[in-house]
């Protein structure tokens, strides 16, 4: 077991670490002005970017659903990593070498033990290179004739890694046993099982290969091609699921296509990975597909990230299938999910229900980019497909496929379209507009709040903590701290706790203290950290998290001056509720009766109002 990470290491790997590169990697990140970063986030649905990033301090905060963090902390909620694994992958990532200790007075050891998830990934990535130098061996002919016959080379193979599973029971396992992977670690990793008497054995065998990668690249699954007449298996075969292989989260070709994705704000979502790879090769990047599991919710998360779909930049989102019952019946299910996407969605069916391998063997790279280029809305081919079953000669026909074809219209999500989409119906079924327009609205009204045409629900944002003057101004006072400590310095440290009318402000201010103070700090993300451990309110951590990555509230980079007028109004704020709570007192007292308490209270209310005016006179320049 391994024992705590040194402090300094911890330090030297967030100091190291470019938390936008990080995100990047599961977010599209665009500019927010100020130097931030602004996507959506990975931790809940929305339709509009609320996830901040700022580079300079090395944090991240969501306004949206409130989480927020350094680059160790994104990585613990975004692949369910605990802390060590976190900090461990971080830092190969720097090419640094932690040391660990394993009690108060031992000495730190240079080795570190690795987490569990670098274990599967560095075994998944062990099998891809043995895969790999099987597929040139002789047993392997029928896998290289596969791809030659699907026209892939060798160059191809090699870029997806591909490879073979040979005729044998557990040469895999040997040879992982032999780099020193456990038992339990092959069994958990899904590359090893036990056979019925009890020994370990492959898990694949006699298949064609394919790695499965996450979005960061990492190997974490495999899929297997059947390639024998008397192999009794499925035709494909898939990683069950592991610690690290989640196939309702697994997109094939992510992370190659990511970057054109993002790019160009385009998918296209194909059926297999022989598609993938020919739409690559054919000049459309941007292909992935789902590995052995329908397309769902939790692909949409992650193509609706990478892709940047918001109210900023609708995406679109192409699918291609087969012209047959199943891929029928595959579109009619991604248009029910189309409410999940702000962008649009299409389809694209190849000529003669050819699949994009399939169709460039048969006509060419063009003929695929072609398939891409004459997509149409999935909303006129669900359309097409649901009134096409019915007679429209009859009248019984056209109701029926009126009836069928109205909760569809219902569904579009962009309200201005459905008029003329509802126009469209009532020519293709040949009836007037009027009752159309009556069965969809009926159809609209039927649906639950929020299914008829919404886009993405934008999760609930927390209520701000408070809309008043001097509550601004303290939350800038806090957001200049926390940013700019060797600015804000002496001067701010100056000013307690005492000073901030909002109970949550306080507390961070008291968080701040308890740190050690801005004057004594850096700027950067070790700073904002140590502020958040040292908040025992736990909504004043979450608000530390926040002001971050807040801008401040001025055109430029701050100065002293703007760090003095600020403190003095957020005094000047406190000053005059102490005066208005102590004149009210005054004027409760009888000063006959209370003579000594009323010129006490009196003498310090002339003294506050004075205070008071030498603040104003201060802060006269104003935010």
């Amino acid at each position: 077991m391994a024992g705590r990470i040194r402090d300094e290491d911890i330090a030297l790997v967030r100091e190291r670490t470019s938390i936008a590169e990080v995100i990047s990697e599961t977010v599209t990140l665009r500019s927010a002005g100020g130097g931030n970063l602004k996507g959506l986030c990975p931790f809940h649905d929305e339709k509009s970017p609320s996830f901040n990033v700022s580079p300079a301090r090395n944090v991240w905060y969501c306004f949206g659903c409130g989480a927020g963090g350094d680059a160790i902390k994104f990585l613990m909620d975004a692949d369910h990593l605990s802390f060590v694994e976190s900090v461990e992958r971080l830092a190969a990532r720097a090419g640094l070498q932690l040391r660990y200790v394993e009690g108060d007075h031992s000495a730190p050891r240079a080795r570190p033990q690795q987490g569990q998830r670098q274990r599967l990934v560095a075994a998944h990535a062990a099998a891809v290179e043995f895969y790999q130098a099987q597929l040139t061996t002789a047993g392997a002919r029928p896998a290289r004739e596969f791809l030659a016959q699907r026209g892939f080379d060798r160059t191809a193979a090699q870029r997806y890694g591909c490879g073979f599973a040979p005729d044998a029971w557990d040469l895999l396992t040997k040879h992982l046993r032999q780099q020193g992977f456990s038992h339990d670690e092959l069994v958990t990793a899904g590359l090893s099982r036990p056979s019925r008497s009890g020994t370990l054995i492959d898990r694949f065998r006699r298949r064609l290969m394919w790695p499965i990668r996450d979005i960061t690249g990492d190997p974490i699954g495999f899929g297997a091609r059947k390639l024998f007449d008397d192999d009794d298996g499925p035709k494909y075969l898939n990683t069950p699921e592991t610690p690290i292989y989640k196939k309702s989260h697994v997109l094939y070709g992510i992370d190659q296509a990511k970057r054109e994705i993002a790019k160009q704000g385009k998918v296209v979502v194909v059926e297999g990975y022989t598609d993938v790879m020919a739409c690559h090769l054919a000049g459309v990047p941007t292909a992935v597909a789902t590995c052995g599991t329908a397309f769902g919710a939790d692909h949409i998360s992650v193509l609706r990230r990478v892709l940047f779909d918001s109210d900023e930049r609708a995406g679109e989102i192409i699918f291609t299938f087969d012209g047959d019952a199943a891929g029928q019946k595959a579109a009619l299910r991604a248009f029910e999910d189309d409410q999940r996407f702000v962008g649009r969605t299409f389809i694209a069916v190849g000529p003669d229900d050819m699949d994009p391998c399939d169709l460039r063997l048969a006509k060419g790279d063009l003929a695929v980019r072609d398939l891409v280029a004459r997509r149409e809305p999935l909303v006129d081919f669900a359309l097409r497909h649901a009134i096409g079953r019915y007679d429209l000669d009859t009248v019984d026909g056209r109701v029926e496929a009126m009836r069928r074809a109205a909760p569809l219209v219902a569904k579009i999500k962009d309200r201005e379209k459905r008029p003329e989409y509802v126009r469209k119906l009532a020519g293709d079924l040949g009836m007037e507009i009027e009752p159309v327009q009556r069965a969809v609205l009926a159809a609209a009204n039927a649906q639950p709040a929020g299914q008829a045409g919404g886009a993405p629900a934008r999760a609930a944002r927390p209520a701000p903590a408070a809309d008043s003057p001097q509550s601004l101004v303290e939350r800038e006072a806090l957001k200049l701290a926390l940013q700019e400590p060797v600015l804000a310095g002496p001067m701010f440290d100056a000013v307690e706790a005492t000073e901030y009318r909002h109970p949550v402000h306080a507390a961070v201010r008291e968080a701040m203290a308890a740190a050690g103070g801005a004057a004594a700090a850096t700027q950067g993300v070790l700073w904002v950290e140590a502020v958040r451990e040292a908040c025992d309110d736990l909504a004043a951590r979450a608000l530390v998290g926040e002001l971050a990555v807040e801008p401040l509230r001025i055109d430029g980079e701050p100065d002293p001056r703007y760090v003095s007028v600020l403190l003095a109004q957020l005094q000047w704020g406190s000053v005059t509720g102490r005066i208005r709570d102590l004149k009210s007192k005054v004027q409760r007292i009888n000063p006959v009766s209370n003579k000594d308490e009323y010129f006490a209270l009196f003498g310090e209310l002339l003294s506050l109002e004075q205070h008071a005016r030498a603040l104003r006179e201060q802060a006269a320049g104003g935010l």
